[in-house]
């Protein structure tokens, strides 16, 4: 797999912190959005990939060397894990998005975010990178305040119950997509990147709903394209890509942990917006708590390590 060449003279990277934080504000939009859209959970995540890959299309248009970069991400065993991690956002995406017809904001967004476990631990199998045993520890603590955000939801019934354990199908799915990221990301230009994830992706889930007989791709009323573009736009051109630009400079196990503040974003909007309103209880503010605590632990645990070696800016 060829490293990309960057042109003498660019600007320096964006702060990876700094974009995270974005991203995560970003992404919480995602499930309250969700809520709104009458098309079901597949035709719903096409139509986000799909918009979003027109977007990266405009960007690789202005972008010298464009081909070359989707080339590099293309060659070798690198275009085969490329491939894979498509077919895990593609699987991530509608598992997580159908939860959301069976269970509440607070409870898909919650288990969804357990992937930050599951990251940590294929971080050690297949990364070699090990979290530190405070690092451990707040992972631990953020899933814990996670699962309190949304312990009301587990006694709704059989429905509720399938909707939650979609979302932890989701969480498997998106940790393997953001290990894969990890290790494609230290030597792959972003645009060129996504541009080949987020395809293969799109194009998976448009298969599969031309195969399935209850769902169209076309036919939704106004609002729904509003809210398939917003999903492009928001969760997931400044979220999922904030975060695998982030991914090049940290682990992916404080990548997610810092996406675990998702939930708190999700539940506050769902609390406010005009047309949910979905009150949170207090044990949702006190795992609301809990999570920054975890998300503080992991972060500054890191910070003992030391930096990571700098990487080329993309």
């Amino acid at each position: 797999m060829s490293r990309v060449a960057y042109p003498a003279g660019r600007a320096r990277p964006l702060p990876p912190g700094l974009v995270l934080v974005a991203a995560v504000l970003a992404i919480s939009w995602a499930g309250p959005l969700i809520r709104f859209a009458t098309a079901p959970a597949l035709a719903v995540s096409v139509w986000r990939l799909v918009l979003s890959v027109a977007f990266i299309a405009l960007v690789l248009a202005f972008r010298r060397g464009a081909l070359v970069g989707v080339g590099a991400v293309l060659r070798g065993r690198g275009g085969v894990l490329a491939l894979l991690a498509g077919l895990f956002l593609a699987a991530h995406f509608w598992s997580w998005i159908a939860s959301l017809s069976l269970t509440t904001v607070a409870s898909s967004v919650v288990l969804v975010n357990t992937q930050a476990i599951f990251v940590g631990l294929l971080s050690v199998l297949f990364l070699g990178e090990r979290p530190r045993l405070w690092q451990w520890v707040g992972i631990l603590v953020a899933v814990a305040g996670a699962m309190l955000v949304g312990w009301g939801d587990f006694a709704l019934g059989r429905d509720a119950l399938l909707g939650d354990l979609l979302a932890v199908a989701g969480a498997i799915f998106a940790s393997c997509y953001y290990v894969i990221g990890r290790r494609l990301r230290r030597e792959l230009d972003l645009w060129a990147y996504v541009g080949v994830v987020y395809g293969v992706a799109a194009a998976v889930l448009t298969v599969g709903v031309v195969a399935h007989p209850g769902v169209a791709l076309t036919g939704y009323p106004r609002g729904d394209w509003a809210i398939f573009l917003a999903l492009a736009a928001g969760p997931t051109m400044i979220g999922h890509t904030g975060v695998n630009y982030a991914l090049r400079y940290i682990p992916a196990y404080v990548a997610n942990v810092a996406v675990l503040g998702e939930p708190i974003g999700a539940t506050l909007i769902a609390w406010l917006l005009p047309g949910l309103r979905e009150v949170p209880p207090v044990q949702t503010l006190l795992g609301g708590v809990v999570i920054l605590i975890g998300i503080a632990l992991t972060v500054l645990a890191g910070r003992e390590r030391g930096s990571p070696p700098a990487a080329a800016p993309g």
